[in-house]
C-alpha cells in the first residue's frame, strides 16, 4: 500500500502549532532520561554514603575499644610506682645482717638447724643486688615445713628457687635449700661464707 504526502499535508504537518507540539514532546523526553539517570545517581550515591557512615562508625567504635586500656594510665602509673616503692622500702632487706637476722628468728621458731650458709652475690642493676644463698636444713619434717612456709611469707623478700632431699634417720630430714633476695641501695660489701655461717646459725 503506497502512502502518498501531498505538498499542503506536509506544509500542515510543520506549521508553528505542530512543531511547538513536537519541541515539547522532544523536552519531555529529555526531562523523562534526565530524571531517570539523576534517580540512578542518586540511588549510587546514597548507598556509597551509607557504606561510608558504617565504615566510620565501625572505625570509631575500633578506636575507642583500643583506647579503654589507656584510660586512667596516669593513675594506674602512680598506684604502680607507689606500690613498687613500699615493697622496695618494707620488704627488700637493706644489708647481710637484715638477712641473716631473719633467717636465724625463722630457724629459731620453728627449731630447726640452719648451717653451712653460702652466699652468691650478683652484679648491683637497677636499685638493687640479687643474693643467692645455698644452705643445709636440718629438722622434723613438720619443722621443716613450717620453716619453709615462714620464708615465703616473711616480711622480708625471700624467694626460694631449689629444694633437695639429702637424707633422713629416725624423724629427721636433711634438705638442701637454695633461695634468694634483693639487697636495696647503698649496695653492700658480699661477706664470706664463714661470716654467712655465722651469722646465720
Amino acid at each position: 500500500m503506497k502512502i502518498s504526502v501531498s505538498r499542503e499535508q506536509a506544509i500542515s504537518w510543520l506549521a508553528p502549532l505542530n512543531l511547538h507540539i513536537a519541541g515539547a514532546a522532544l523536552l519531555a523526553l529529555v526531562n523523562l532520561y534526565l530524571l531517570v539517570h539523576i534517580a540512578l545517581v542518586w540511588s549510587n550515591s546514597g548507598t556509597q554514603g551509607d557504606d561510608a557512615l558504617a565504615s566510620a562508625r565501625a572505625e570509631q567504635v575500633a578506636a575507642e575499644v583500643a583506647a579503654r586500656p589507656l584510660r586512667g594510665l596516669d593513675t594506674k602509673i602512680e598506684v604502680s610506682n607507689a606500690e613498687a616503692t613500699k615493697f622496695y622500702e618494707g620488704r627488700l632487706p637493706y644489708a647481710y645482717s637484715n638477712v641473716a637476722a631473719e633467717l636465724g628468728a625463722l630457724k629459731t621458731k620453728y627449731n630447726v638447724r640452719l648451717s653451712r650458709v653460702q652466699y652468691l652475690q650478683r652484679p648491683p642493676a637497677n636499685g638493687v643486688t640479687e643474693v643467692v644463698m645455698d644452705a643445709a636444713l636440718t629438722g622434723e619434717y613438720r619443722s621443716l615445713a613450717g620453716f619453709v612456709n615462714g620464708l615465703e611469707r616473711d616480711r622480708s623478700f625471700f624467694l626460694i628457687s631449689a629444694i633437695g632431699l639429702t637424707g633422713q634417720q629416725t624423724g629427721i630430714v636433711n634438705l638442701r635449700l637454695r633461695l634468694m633476695t634483693y639487697l636495696r641501695e647503698p649496695m653492700p660489701i658480699a661477706p664470706s661464707a664463714a661470716n654467712g655461717e655465722g651469722a646465720a646459725q
